[in-house]
Order: structure tokens, then C-alpha cells, then sequence
């Protein structure tokens, strides 16, 4: 009995915070222009909707059609190299609507997948090296994706107008306010400076 009561809370627990951080994705493309949750900020192109986009793709797939529950909207094959890559962007005619609106419809029949299931049940991820898995296993994934692309996009939104992910208005009242953020940050580059003699002078 004590084993179902673990399951029940580690699958609950697990699941919840999935629910949370994909809210987290989608509130980093508030107030932002078309271009500003389009524009590729890193090397390789990262953009704030891609991000979105991507994880759509992921969660269709690892909680559709490897539990035999595939979502029913088309998803790219994993295995098509001509697509690789193409969900981490947006071209000029998917809209914004479109990409989130998918990412909440793919999230609701995840929900739905996780709910059904029992934390043990089986699923099989063809692209894995050891393919059979548990929803255990598919849970912790994501969670850990979405989370690492949550990080991704906090970055990528301090980036295009310093907006992070924390309570302002009590950070605020602690003093830390723009001057604060400023100081630190000025502080921390003296550090990295001194750390290294080949910056000096």
C-alpha cells in the first residue's frame, strides 16, 4: 500500500511541476514583439517561440506515441532528418496564436495521457538507446526539458529587455531595484576581470 502512496505522489508531484514550468515558457513571450519572440539570439539561432514550438513537438511525442496515445494533430516523424531542427523556429507564416495554442492542446492531451496511466505503465521511445521506459521515466524527461528551456528562455528575455522571472515588487522593497542590478553586475565583471591577469590594464 505504501508503494502505491509513493507513486501516487511522486506522479502528482512530477506532474505538477511540469504544468508549472511550461506556464513559466509561455509567460516569457508576454508584451514582446513579433520580432523580439522570433529573433535568434544565440550562435545557433535560439529564439523564444521556437522554444515553445519545440517543446510542443517534444511533449506530442513522449506522451502520444510512445504510450500509443498519439496526439491527433500531425507531428514530424523522429526520424526525419529533413525536418531535425526545423521546431526550434518559426517562419514568417506560423503566427504566434498558432504555436501557442498548439503547445496548450499538446499539453492538455499530455494531461490527459498522464492522468490515464499509472506512473509504472509502459512505453517504448524508439530513439532511445534503452527504449523500453516507464511513465516515471518519460515525466522526469520532460520535466527536465522544459525546465532547461526554461532556463534557456529566461536568459534569452533578460537579454531583449531585462525582464526575469522573480517578484520585482519585493525585490524592490529589498532595495535591489535597477541601480542594484547594475552595481552587482559591474562587481561581478571587476571580479572576473581580476581573476584573470590577461585582462588587466
Amino acid at each position: 500500500m505504501l508503494g502505491v502512496v509513493i507513486d501516487d505522489f511522486a506522479k502528482e508531484y512530477l506532474h505538477s511541476d511540469l504544468k508549472g514550468v511550461r506556464q513559466t515558457m509561455l509567460r516569457k513571450l508576454d508584451g514582446l514583439s513579433e520580432y523580439a519572440i522570433r529573433r535568434p539570439l544565440t550562435s545557433t539561432g535560439t529564439n523564444l517561440l521556437g522554444l515553445v514550438k519545440h517543446l510542443a513537438v517534444a511533449e506530442a511525442r513522449y506522451f502520444g506515441e510512445v504510450f500509443g496515445r498519439p496526439f491527433p494533430e500531425p507531428v514530424p516523424r523522429w526520424d526525419d532528418l529533413e525536418q531535425r531542427g526545423r521546431d526550434l523556429w518559426a517562419t514568417e507564416h506560423e503566427t504566434r496564436e498558432e504555436i501557442t495554442s498548439r503547445y496548450q492542446r499538446v499539453c492538455e492531451h499530455s494531461d490527459a495521457t498522464i492522468a490515464a496511466l499509472a506512473i509504472d505503465a509502459p512505453g517504448h521511445v524508439p530513439w532511445w538507446p534503452r527504449p523500453d521506459v516507464l511513465l516515471f521515466n518519460v515525466l522526469v524527461h520532460m520535466l527536465t526539458e522544459t525546465s532547461r528551456h526554461a532556463g534557456h528562455a529566461d536568459i534569452l528575455r533578460e537579454q531583449l529587455d531585462g525582464a526575469v522571472e522573480m517578484d520585482l515588487e519585493a525585490m524592490a522593497k529589498r532595495g535591489r531595484d535597477a541601480a542594484f542590478w547594475e552595481a552587482r553586475r559591474a562587481e561581478i565583471e571587476r571580479a572576473a576581470r581580476a581573476a584573470d591577469p590577461a585582462t588587466a590594464g
